[in-house]
């Protein structure tokens, strides 16, 4: 135990020196750092591979997240999960809002938490595995929006929300957004 709070205080020296005395944002710039919004994944991690059970290649179920919480005035949530081919564009595979602020996790083909939009592959509403095409591996973005408001969409999930519509709906009340990015390659 002495080791330790020796330890954290030779942290908070080390900080406190590199910040300079009398700075202003010394401690809560810490702070701050350490309640960063944050989203990761019990299945994959940034950068990882998405498991073939998230894909076309196997039971093609959205796959579980998890943030940290955002700022203060989140009133809730929105995710988008799409990709950018070599052509341009966006593909878009997961769309979602409506998601309660005092939600911190999205389980594995989650349907009875916020609502679902289409998608760029098919016209069902909801989680369309991706199915990378093509040589070489794909990076697949996951994004979590934390909202200070409600979006003008439609109230009950919709095929007719695109990743566009979404994006439209929310980017006057985006507090701040949280990414993840994964790979896949068939």
């Amino acid at each position: 135990m002495r080791r330790l709070v020796i330890a954290l205080s030779l942290v908070l020296a080390t900080a406190l020196a590199w910040v300079g005395p009398g700075a202003s944002f010394g401690l809560s710039h810490l702070a701050y750092a350490a309640a960063t919004f944050t989203l990761t994944s019990p299945v994959v991690t940034s950068r990882g591979a998405l498991p073939a059970a998230y894909t076309c290649d196997g039971a093609g179920t959205s796959p579980p997240i998890t943030w940290t919480a955002s700022r203060k005035g989140t009133k809730g949530y929105a995710v988008v999960m799409d990709h950018v081919p070599p052509d341009g564009g966006h593909h878009w595979y997961w769309l979602m809002w409506g998601i309660p602020a005092n939600t911190r996790a999205l389980p594995t083909n989650v349907t009875k938490i916020g609502l679902l939009g289409g998608n760029s592959v098919n016209p069902n509403i909801g989680y369309a595995p991706p199915c990378s095409q093509g040589p070489g591996t794909k990076t697949y973005t996951i994004t979590v929006y934390a909202l200070s408001g409600t979006p003008k969409l439609p109230k009950k999930s919709s095929a007719a929300v695109t990743r566009d519509s979404l994006l439209a709906a929310i980017s006057g009340i985006t507090l701040e957004k949280a990414v993840l990015d994964v790979t896949y390659q068939r």
